[in-house]
């Protein structure tokens, strides 16, 4: 049983110890925001102990209503109990049957909210889920620059050392032409001079022509069958020069 003061300080809305009390002109206290909720939508902003005492008293007859009939589930006055619609019907005095009903409330509130409970568990375990998996995210992401950064600069510098090796190689062929190109142009002085030297005689008298028939012969029989000084590979080399490179990549 609640005590006199505890009464005195209790909300009878919410039957709680007052929070935030507002007094009215009827001198009847009430917790600010249980009457704010009583007062929605109401245009009558009456006291709400008024309001529950006309809810209290039967609609049909006017009387308190003291009885909940277990039969129809409602509360009724002592005349609704001697009236044929609740004829044969069992009743409970009604704080009896509010207690009642009140427990059987409360086992049925029980697993709801202990499934509420559940549900907010599981909902703090998303959302760190969520967390995580937003900073494994961006973990990942840093990686992917690093690496992908990691990447440009070695091809860059890959790209750079072919590039050089390619200007060498270039170099080098082009040095090794010259040498030849500069090879062949003395080799082709010297047969043109033979060639002309060996029609002059043709052309000379028989007896100057046959004198020196055999030296000129001899000339032309020791002249070397291939060019000399050139290297036909270097054009292969050549050809194969950009082939190489990028099959190498």
């Amino acid at each position: 049983m609640a005590s006199k003061l505890e009464e005195n300080l209790s909300c009878p809305i919410c039957l709680e110890i007052f929070k935030d009390p507002v007094t009215l002109s009827c001198f009847h206290s009430f917790c600010k925001d249980c009457l704010q909720n009583c007062w929605k939508e109401k245009e009558n902003k009456e006291c709400p102990l008024y309001q529950r005492a006309s809810e209290d008293l039967c609609s049909l007859h006017s009387e308190k209503l003291k009885l909940f009939c277990l039969d129809h589930q409602e509360p009724v006055c002592l005349v609704c109990r001697d009236s044929e619609k609740h004829s044969e019907h069992r009743f409970r005095p009604i704080d009896e049957a509010a207690q009642e009903h009140k427990k059987k409330l409360q086992e049925t509130l029980e697993p709801v909210k202990k499934k509420l409970n559940v549900f907010k568990e599981v909902k703090v375990k998303f959302d760190q889920t969520t967390e995580h998996i937003q900073v494994q995210a961006r973990h990942t992401e840093r990686q992917i620059k690093e690496q992908f950064k990691k990447l440009h600069q070695f091809l860059e510098e890959e790209e750079e050392a072919r590039l050089c090796a390619l200007r060498e190689e270039e170099e080098q062929k082009s040095q090794r032409m010259k040498e030849e190109m500069e090879a062949l142009s003395r080799e082709i002085a010297a047969l043109s001079h033979t060639v002309r030297d060996t029609e002059d005689e043709l052309r000379a008298e028989d007896v100057s022509f046959l004198k020196n028939y055999k030296a000129l012969l001899k000339l032309l029989l020791n002249l070397p069958l291939c060019v000399s000084g050139l290297d036909l590979n270097v054009f292969c080399c050549l050809i194969k020069l950009h082939f190489n490179f990028f099959k190498n990549i």
